[in-house]
């Protein structure tokens, strides 16, 4: 019985260029191209250290004054939410 290998998933080549965060999104990501996957983990790593994950319901970022600014004026936005939001602070 011959073993099939699925193919390897490609990575989305849109997924991977660097992208320049604009002044707001890098008061918390940092100013240097990135590429929208590493810009996603700067970003959980900026919430996890100022514990700003929503304790009842884990889906739930809740933005301090840096945040705030990236997330348009918004104090909770989703998981989901947030990746839209991030979305138009990229160039």
């Amino acid at each position: 019985m011959p073993t099939e290998t699925k193919p390897k998933r490609k990575a989305n080549p849109a997924l991977l260029k660097p992208v320049q965060p604009d002044a707001i999104l890098a008061a918390v990501v940092g100013s240097t191209p990135a590429s929208r996957g590493e810009l996603t983990k700067k970003l959980w790593d900026y919430i996890k250290k100022h514990k700003l994950q929503d304790e009842k319901n884990k889906r739930n970022i809740n933005a301090d004054a840096a945040l705030k600014a990236v997330f348009g004026g918004k104090s909770q936005v989703t998981m989901f939410e947030m990746t839209k939001l991030v979305s138009a602070h990229i160039k």
